[in-house]
């Protein structure tokens, strides 16, 4: 080969390396964050599967669609900013440690029977559930939450039962799935800022039949059914784990049904004031939810309706406050058609 056709293979080579690293109009073109799976992530965070799953649903952990709506995956920087902080990776482990009623009774050094009272009461809330193999549902506990009650409340450990709290239980309340319910709807809520996947969320706490009362445009009804935010992990596999996630998903007390008949009634509002659901042969004008990175707390939105106590005063002592003002509530229950329907 001679000199020259030497140059030649050395210029050619060269300009095929440039148009390479170069996208349109000569510029190169910009690299995407380099994102891993879920398993690997977990494996690289030092956390079970469950764990990892659980940090998610809690916030600790970012993670990011993935192309073409695959499962989310987590963005390497991302995972080293969790690698940075300190205790790492026990800080991680502890503060997605679940509990059951006996290891979360012995955390607290009081009896199993006693836990379960105060849980019932509503005064720790579980985080997730399990089904046994008599398909019973077992509450678990975050055990960083219960340690923060036990230094909150010292007074409900030991002692006698307040009789607010002993009234409320002899009438059979049970608050552990309403507090389960409102934690997840809460943390739901944290991940859109999309008008009508908030409407969706709500939406997803009462049967179609309180539904169709609140939304009854059945285009609407349908359009929070496609939009309607989904945990990002953990969704139960089998039959009887689905069925028992259904059924404690819908509100089940008078007082709690009305309280999301009422902020579902503002999230709708709201929704609406942003756009109109589409209706059949909509050119796709409605926009979709836009896709965002899930974990971190999204930006402020309008003023929303309140949050549901995440205790009843039985255990808190505090007074219940209101979702809206009187006039307003007012208002509200008339558009519901609310009539207090055997309580509810």
């Amino acid at each position: 080969m001679t000199v020259k056709e030497v140059l030649r293979a050395h210029t050619a080579a060269h300009e095929d390396a440039s148009a390479e690293t170069k996208g349109q109009g000569g510029h190169a073109p910009s690299v995407a964050p380099a994102t891993v799976a879920a398993g690997r992530a977990s494996q690289e965070l030092g956390v079970r599967r469950a764990e990892f799953e659980l940090a998610v649903h809690l916030g600790l952990i970012a993670v990011t669609g993935a192309p073409g709506g695959g499962r989310p995956r987590v963005h390497e920087d991302e995972i080293a900013r969790l690698r940075e902080q300190p205790g790492f990776p026990d800080a991680l482990a502890e503060r997605v440690r679940t509990v059951g009623t006996a290891q979360a009774a012995a955390l607290l050094d009081i009896a199993p029977a006693r836990f379960t009272r105060l849980a019932r009461a509503g005064c720790v809330s579980p985080v997730t559930f399990y089904l046994n193999r008599y398909r019973a549902v077992v509450w678990l506990y975050l055990a960083d939450e219960l340690a923060a009650f036990a230094a909150r409340e010292p007074e409900l450990l030991a002692g006698r039962t307040p009789p607010g709290m002993r009234t409320m239980l002899e009438s059979g309340a049970d608050w552990r799935a309403r507090n389960w319910r409102s934690q997840r709807i809460d943390r739901l809520l944290d991940r859109t800022t999309d008008p009508w996947a908030r409407t969706a969320v709500q939406a997803s706490a009462l049967d179609p039949v309180q539904l169709a009362e609140v939304v009854d445009d059945p285009y609407e009804r349908a359009y929070l059914v496609r939009v309607r935010p989904e945990p990002v992990f953990g969704r139960p596999g089998s039959m009887a784990a689905r069925e028992a996630m259904a059924e404690l998903m819908l509100a089940d007390d008078p007082d709690e049904i009305l309280w999301r008949r009422v902020n579902l009634t503002l999230e709708l509002d709201s929704a609406r004031e942003d756009r109109p659901a589409p209706r059949p042969g909509d050119d796709g004008g409605a926009r979709a939810t836009p896709p965002a990175r899930t974990g971190a707390r999204p930006r402020a939105v309008r003023p929303a309706p309140a949050a549901e106590p995440a205790a009843p005063p039985a255990c808190t002592g505090a007074s219940r406050p209101a979702a809206v003002g009187r006039t307003t509530r007012k208002g509200l229950l008339a558009r519901l058609g609310w009539r207090g329907r055997g309580a509810g």
